[in-house]
């Protein structure tokens, strides 16, 4: 109905650019980045936020198969909570009696756990929580983006032909190859950067161990700095970060909501600098500006590592090549 208030939400910071107010749901919810079977969402009763929630109509989740179960439960929890004071039966009902509207295919993508077994990874999927039971499926069956092009060339540029050689980088500047694993895309995204024969900088990263860690002062002399150098993760940058101007890179962290600098925001280097990059942005609404990314302190904090560590880099990859996780 024209006038009612719906909250558009996503898994992810770039595919909410592509809903309109989208936002990500832990910035729209406060969801805990690693929930657990007790947690709930850090919204405090009074606030704007809680008075949004009461008056929207629905909810929009895009994405909704690559989180972890435990986000939709704590989002339950609190939702009948907040709503309790305005219908008292809303603590029977899900998610307080809010219509949810949740988007994505199982056969996608899933949940991401590192070092966890499929059936860990399939127990931590939407349809193996108790929400599930009150979901009603609903399957799309007519490809709506191909009814929507009207021309040979429209098609051409949204499924391009296969014969393109792996050589031409202009091309890969508006698309990206999808692999499996990290070291794959490490691999061809090298072989890529030899291609290009413009002007290049490689740009080191500066590596601390975080000295409120409780380990920091016993294993101080074991975090050297070449230790340090040699950790590769997939939330950070590595320690080396090779550029040319003409690369596409991609952004690993939310700068800027307002200019479609997210997590997942693809750019073209166009100016090397010492303190700072230039970059012309590839996607969304903000397609062709030119915007300057800074050095960034990012902290990791791993599950896989017995400590925590601080890494100051260009919050940068190079992104001819991506993971199907991340695309």
């Amino acid at each position: 109905m024209d006038g009612e208030i719906v909250l558009n939400v996503a898994s992810s910071g770039i595919v909410s650019l592509l809903l309109p107010g989208g936002r990500t749901t832990h910035s729209r919810f406060a969801i805990l980045f690693n929930p657990n079977e007790e947690s709930t969402c850090n919204i405090k009763q009074g606030s704007l936020l809680v008075e949004l929630i009461e008056k929207s109509k629905l909810i929009i989740w895009d994405e909704a198969s690559m989180m972890h179960k435990f986000c939709f439960e704590a989002l339950g929890k609190s939702m009948k909570d907040i709503m309790r004071f305005v219908n008292l039966s809303s603590l029977q009902l899900p998610f307080g009696g809010k219509t949810v509207v949740l988007g994505g295919d199982f056969r996608q993508i899933l949940p991401v756990i590192p070092r966890c077994s499929r059936q860990d990874i399939v127990l931590a999927t939407i349809n193996s929580s108790y929400i599930w039971r009150h979901c009603t499926v609903l399957r799309l069956t007519k490809n709506m983006r191909l009814q929507n092009l009207g021309s040979d060339e429209e098609f051409e540029s949204t499924f391009p032909s296969s014969d393109i050689s792996i050589g031409n980088a202009a091309y890969f500047q508006q698309r990206a190859i999808l692999a499996p694993t990290l070291d794959v895309v490490q691999s061809i995204n090298e072989y890529m950067i030899s291609l290009n024969h413009s002007e290049g900088r490689l740009y080191l990263s500066s590596d601390t161990a975080c000295h409120s860690d409780k380990s920091f002062g016993l294993l101080h002399d074991v975090h050297t700095p070449e230790y340090l150098n040699e950790i590769k993760c997939s939330r950070v940058p590595n320690h080396e970060l090779n550029l040319k101007v003409g690369t596409p890179v991609m952004l690993l962290r939310n700068i800027d909501y307002s200019l479609c600098l997210c997590n997942g925001t693809r750019l073209i280097a166009t100016r090397l600098e010492n303190h700072v990059l230039e970059g012309q942005i590839l996607t969304e609404s903000n397609a062709g500006h030119k915007v300057l990314i800074p050095r960034m302190s990012l902290t990791l904090s791993d599950p896989r590592l017995p400590f925590k560590f601080q890494r100051r880099q260009y919050p940068l990859i190079v992104s001819y090549a991506m993971t199907i996780n991340k695309s």
